[in-house]
């Protein structure tokens, strides 16, 4: 495996963010990873996440978000976190123009991907992985967050602990099954950091989007 650090150009008033790519010596395809709200491109799950799926041919390009990159705490408004993920997705398509493109995200980034989707013509993304979709605050059930997954155009994979406190199951169980390209893997009792007592979750997670991502480029 190879690694390549990156500047990625957002915009002139936005600036630009850093990014790494984990390339595995044999690729087939790329997966853009936005982090979650509090931890940014480097934390543990992420990088642990990233060299896992490496392993199993799937090139991935971890990005911050400029909120992170420039050591503030209140995360980036959708327009310009829109316009990160935007940049990501180019980046991804001028380094490997060849490969399937995937998208993901784990919490604030995986809603901030699919918001960006579910607005956007972009018909270069094969599909989009959740890495635990926060649908509500914790110990405020609600599906509000979930209102624009109706307009995603592409498959999603919801990744989803069962003791995820920012998704209660039967709610997220319950949106799922109203949206036809969804589908829903339960990772038995994790939470939404993917904390499942002795339970090897990166693991599983590896497994379950290998798989997700091989049905989509073999059908």
């Amino acid at each position: 495996m190879n690694t390549q650090t990156l500047t990625i150009p957002v915009s002139s008033d936005i600036g630009s963010i850093s990014a790494e790519c984990f390339i595995p010596e044999r690729s087939n395809c790329i997966l853009t990873m936005a982090h979650g709200a509090g931890a940014g491109m480097n934390h543990p799950f992420m990088v642990a996440l990233a060299k896992s799926l490496s392993e199993k041919g799937i090139v991935t390009l971890r990005f911050n978000f400029p909120y992170m990159e420039q050591k503030k705490k209140r995360p980036d408004v959708p327009v310009v976190a829109h316009k990160t993920i935007e940049a990501a997705i180019n980046k991804a398509i001028e380094l490997f123009p060849s490969l399937p493109l995937f998208i993901s995200g784990k919490s604030f980034g995986g809603r901030m991907s699919s918001q960006y989707l579910s607005i956007q013509s972009e018909t270069n993304v094969k599909g989009v992985i959740f890495y635990g979709f926060p649908l509500h605050a914790p110990g405020n059930p609600s599906i509000d967050r979930a209102e624009h997954l109706k307009n995603v155009k592409v498959p999603m994979l919801f990744l989803q602990g069962t003791r995820d406190e920012f998704a209660t199951w039967e709610l997220i169980d319950s949106v799922c099954s109203k949206l036809p390209l969804a589908t829903l893997v339960e990772i038995e009792g994790a939470n939404h950091a993917f904390k499942a007592g002795k339970t090897d979750t990166i693991t599983i997670l590896k497994k379950e989007t290998y798989n997700w991502i091989n049905l989509r480029l073999n059908s």
